[in-house]
């Protein structure tokens, strides 16, 4: 399995706090640490990323196989780009994604069945490290709550099979070599950034 150094992807289930703990972290950085750091994620803010938000939010329809399709040239756009994950790490800056291609493996796994996501992935590298921020559903939802709208995912039934899916999917990227870390994603915002942190802060870009 090729390995991305420098590289990080946060994953979860939706309202697991990825996002949170992505904002959070560039905050850190911003204050404290001379490493050059790029947060993104994915769908990107492109071209494509745009009409697969389009598609989230109910705003544009498609067949989830068509979905899946954009969704990895999305992820090919975001690599390979200029000033993409690739070039970013390749000189030496410190890369964070809100999701990759497990997000793929799993959301369309559920969609249009794990042959067509699996083959349409199987050749992005992985990650340096994938944190997973475990969350049940049921909490997710109640955090959900708060938002003036839902995108086509976001709901309970679902998300128990989002849940579910993950588990499965990261035993089997773990097995493959890639280091996965699970954090208990139900604690407060600032424990579970500390904890992100720890994992970060042994990272080689980091004692160099």
């Amino acid at each position: 399995m090729d390995i991305i150094q420098n590289f990080v992807v946060f994953e979860g289930a939706d309202g697991s706090g990825t996002t949170t703990q992505l904002n959070m972290l560039a905050d850190r950085f911003t204050k404290t640490s001379k490493t050059a750091f790029f947060p993104t994620f994915e769908p990107t803010g492109g071209a494509i990323g745009k009409l697969i938000r389009s598609a989230l939010k109910n705003e544009a329809v498609f067949d989830p196989k068509a979905l899946c399709y954009l969704f990895a040239a999305d992820r090919v756009e975001h690599l390979f780009s200029n000033n993409g994950i690739l070039e970013r790490t390749n000189r030496g800056e410190f890369v964070v994604s809100d999701r990759y291609s497990i997000s793929s493996l799993v959301y369309q796994g559920i969609e249009c069945g794990d042959e067509l996501p699996a083959e349409l992935n199987k050749d992005f590298p992985a990650p340096e490290i994938t944190i997973f921020f475990d969350l049940k559903p049921d909490i997710a939802k109640e955090r959900m709550k708060a938002r003036t709208s839902l995108e086509i995912y976001e709901y309970l039934e679902f998300q128990n099979k989002v849940y579910a899916k993950y588990l499965a999917v990261l035993e089997k990227y773990a097995a493959l070599g890639a280091r996965v870390e699970i954090i208990d994603a139900s604690e407060p915002a600032e424990i579970v950034h500390d904890k992100v942190w720890s994992i970060l802060s042994q990272m080689p870009i980091f004692k160099i």
